[in-house]
C-alpha cells in the first residue's frame, strides 16, 4: 500500500478571487475553462461523453471543481485522467481530493515530478519583483510540495498525452522547470498554461477585473526568464488559432496572432520585470 498522499503544511485557502471566478466558458464544442478565484481549469471533452481534466484549481476547491464537471459532464462523471500542465499551489489545489474521489491517473512532465511527491519545493515567491498587489501577496502563497506519492506518472517522452489522442504535449519551462502546453495541430487550439497568460497576473485590480491582455508569465513565481522567453516563441510558432491560458480570458484569431507576436518582440518590456530576485 502506498504512503499517504499530503499537501504542504503552508497548505490553506488564500483570499483572492475574479469576477470570473465561477463561471465558465465553452471555448470550443469539446474545450471548456472553468474559473476558480484567480485560476482556469480546462476540460476537453465533449458535453456528456468522456472527457479530460486539465489542472485542479486553488486550494480548497474541489467541490467547486466537481460540481463544474457534474454541471457539464453529467452527475457523478469523473474524467478519464488528470493532466497538470505544472505543480504550483494554485494548479494543484484539488487534487488530493480528485484522486481520491475519482481514483483516476495524473501526469506531469518528468521534470516536475520532485515537486508532486515531496521531494522538493519550488523557489519561494518574490515579493519584491516588480509589480503590484498579487506580486507583494505572493508570500502567503502555499510553497511546500504536494506528495501524490505513487499516485503520479510521467508523460509520455513521445509528446502524446494519455487519453487525448489529438494533443501534443510541448515542453515550455520557464515559469517552472517542467510546465507544459497542450497542442492540438488540426484546429491549432492550445492550452499555454502559465508559459504567457491573457491578464496582469501581479496587479491586483486587473486580476478582479480580468481586465484582457496578453503578458509572460505570472512574474512572482517565475525563476528563468530566457527559458521563459523561449517557450513563448516555441508557442507562437505553432500559430494557434485559439488559446486557453492559466489566468485569464481566451483568445483567438488576430487578436491572439497580433498578441502574441507582440509579446515576442517586447518581451523585456512586457512580461519580464525590471527587477527581483530572479530576474538575473
Amino acid at each position: 500500500m502506498g504512503r499517504k498522499m499530503n499537501y504542504g503544511k503552508d497548505y490553506k485557502y488564500i483570499p483572492a478571487t475574479s469576477i470570473a471566478s465561477g463561471s465558465g466558458i465553452e471555448v470550443l464544442p469539446d474545450l471548456y475553462q472553468f474559473t476558480i478565484q484567480i485560476v482556469n481549469i480546462h476540460m476537453v471533452g465533449y458535453p456528456n461523453k468522456e472527457f479530460v481534466l486539465i489542472d485542479a484549481g486553488m486550494p480548497m476547491s474541489a467541490d467547486h471543481i466537481i460540481n463544474a464537471v457534474d454541471e457539464r459532464f453529467g452527475k457523478n462523471s469523473r474524467p478519464k485522467a488528470i493532466i497538470l500542465t505544472h505543480g504550483h499551489f494554485d494548479h494543484v489545489g484539488a487534487l488530493i481530493e480528485l484522486i481520491n474521489r475519482w481514483n483516476v491517473p495524473v501526469y506531469a512532465h518528468e521534470k516536475e515530478i520532485p515537486y508532486l511527491t515531496g521531494e522538493k519545493s519550488y523557489p519561494v515567491p518574490d515579493a519584491t519583483v516588480e509589480g503590484g498587489l498579487v506580486a507583494k501577496m505572493s508570500p502567503i502563497f502555499p510553497n511546500e510540495p504536494i506528495d501524490l506519492g505513487k499516485n503520479i506518472e510521467v508523460l509520455p517522452s513521445d509528446g502524446t498525452v494519455p487519453n487525448l489522442p489529438e494533443f501534443k504535449w510541448i515542453h515550455t519551462p520557464g515559469h517552472s522547470p517542467g510546465q507544459v502546453a497542450l497542442f492540438r495541430e488540426k484546429d491549432r487550439a492550445l492550452i499555454a498554461a502559465d508559459a504567457f497568460v491573457t491578464v496582469k497576473q501581479e496587479y491586483l485590480y486587473k486580476v478582479l477585473t480580468q481586465e484582457h491582455e496578453i503578458s509572460g508569465p505570472p512574474r512572482y513565481l517565475t525563476t528563468d526568464w530566457k527559458a521563459a522567453k523561449s517557450s513563448v516563441e516555441i508557442l507562437a510558432k505553432l500559430n494557434p488559432s485559439v488559446a486557453v491560458t492559466g489566468h485569464g480570458l481566451p483568445m483567438a484569431g488576430e487578436q491572439l496572432a497580433e498578441s502574441l507576436n507582440k509579446l515576442i518582440l517586447h518581451f523585456d518590456e512586457i512580461a519580464k520585470p525590471e527587477y527581483g530576485k530572479y530576474v538575473n
